[in-house]
């Protein structure tokens, strides 16, 4: 399966990933790569629970360009 993540570094310079479309899910990493191979481990863990509590896989989301 393939998901969309938003990848961003906060001010102490830890990379945060998370992906928009699993509620929660939520990673970190010191570098870009340890922060995707976090992330690919979290969305199969957050699948896994999901599942077992019989909750929907996934959300629906939409990537909105806003004009400011």
């Amino acid at each position: 399966m393939k998901f969309l993540t938003i990848l961003d570094r906060d001010e102490d310079g830890i990379w945060v990933v998370q992906c928009p479309s699993i509620p929660g899910c939520i990673s970190q990493g010191a570098t870009r790569d340890e922060a995707m191979e976090n992330i690919r481990q979290a969305i199969a863990a957050c699948l896994e629970v999901r599942a077992e509590q019989g909750l929907p896989l996934t959300v629906e989301t939409q990537q909105v360009e806003v004009t400011v």
